[in-house]
């Protein structure tokens, strides 16, 4: 972390000053349903671009086509989309901050997703933390939040998102999102790219096209910002007005097929110093003699839901053997305390490296430093309830 402008920060920091950053916040989106954290993660440029070289790294190996052929296998054939296309358009590396043999702040990674995130809420949130930072003495600065420079950022976002619709011609797909965790994010995204949200039980099928209601009248969805969970769709039952493997005259960001190739799935196929290892439960022959050492995560849950962060035998044990396949057992990280609270308490980190390919590009390129401060045993509202300095955040760093 940005060892000379903490310390600054936590002595400036009180309560009127992180409610007027969350004001500035909910006058521009609303309402925000999560916890957010009390502090941005002042990231150094040698950790932000370690971050940006790894995921970089992983993405390359997950892009070799051999392999790919391989993680398709996890694609269910009822939700097997035509039209997946070569690469996917968002992926989160989530990196957990941990220190390595030298001491240096470094990252691993806990986990990895081609599905959209908060891509249009972390410029907000960045925003209104650059004009808290810029009134505290010491901390004026050129404040960043992307990872290329901020124009070139908002415009690989808007082609990756957009791509070459009309902004009116293309919709935030989630199952009710006005209700979501993540709607200030789709409001973010309406102001920042034109795109609105719609439910998916909203949508209307006529022949091979879909379209929306919009002021008494229709117009033809062209591409779906897709932001439906399938493990939600499920337990919601909601009513998807399509079948999920007939062809449809719409294109996808992403294309659904990634949520399964590129996930959990497919960390047991990454060699990379960032990665710790990973096996499917369902090959391994003799479980290790000590679990402590390790953390037991389904395939396909979402946000964390599931996992098993002090592993035993009978956990193990109660998994019946057809369903094995659907489990990973991974070495567990040994987060480090990235950042130190005014009362020198410890905090947490994971760092969401989000990557972006409009179509027709070659590469995804690393954009944007989503964050998440803990002080529990896990990541998330059920290991941090009323603690201060947990929840959402995001990394940021001086131009200079």
């Amino acid at each position: 972390m940005d060892p000379a402008r903490r310390p600054l920060f936590n002595a400036a920091f009180n309560q009127p000053l992180f409610d007027e950053f969350v004001q500035r916040m909910v006058s521009q989106v609303g309402p925000i349903p999560f916890q957010v954290a009390e502090t941005p993660l002042m990231m150094t440029h040698d950790l932000r671009d370690w971050l940006a070289r790894s995921s970089r790294e992983i993405v390359g190996q997950l892009s070799e086509p051999a392999l790919l052929e391989r993680l398709k296998k996890a694609i269910p054939a009822h939700y097997d989309v035509p039209g997946m296309d070569p690469l996917p358009n968002c992926v989160q590396v989530d990196f957990a901050l941990t220190h390595n043999s030298s001491g240096e702040m470094e990252g691993r990674v806990v986990e990895l997703q081609a599905f959209p995130s908060l891509y249009a809420l972390m410029p907000v949130m960045a925003d209104a933390w650059a004009v808290t930072l810029n009134r505290i003495p010491g901390l004026k600065a050129d404040w960043r939040w992307s990872i290329d420079e901020p124009s070139a950022a908002m415009e690989l976002l808007r082609k990756t998102i957009v791509a070459d619709e009309d902004p009116l011609e293309v919709a935030l797909v989630d199952i009710k999102p006005s209700e979501q965790k993540t709607a200030p994010d789709f409001e973010a995204t309406r102001q920042l790219f034109g795109v609105e949200s719609v439910c998916v039980t909203e949508l209307i099928k006529k022949g091979r096209a879909l379209y929306r209601k919009r002021n008494g009248g229709l117009i033809q969805v062209k591409r779906i910002y897709n932001r439906m969970v399938f493990d939600e769709l499920e337990v919601k039952k909601a009513v998807v007005p399509f079948e999920w493997n007939e062809p449809l005259d719409i294109s996808w960001c992403s294309h659904p097929n990634w949520y399964w190739t590129w996930s959990k799935f497919s960390l047991p196929s990454l060699n990379h110093p960032a990665v710790p290892r990973a096996q499917f439960l369902s090959d391994i022959s003799t479980l290790p003699d000590d679990l402590s050492r390790y953390v037991l995560k389904p395939l396909f849950s979402f946000a964390g839901a599931g996992v098993v962060v002090d592993v035993t035998r009978e956990h193990i044990d109660r998994i019946p053997d057809e369903q094995r396949a659907q489990w990973v057992l991974q070495e567990k990280i040994d987060y480090a305390n990235a950042i130190t609270m005014p009362d020198g308490n410890g905090v947490k980190a994971e760092v969401r490296v989000m990557l972006a390919r409009p179509p027709n590009a070659t590469e995804l390129r690393p954009v944007i430093c989503l964050v998440r401060l803990s002080r529990g045993k896990m990541l998330g509202v059920d290991f941090n309830r009323g603690l201060t300095w947990v929840g959402g955040s995001v990394g940021m760093w001086s131009a200079d």
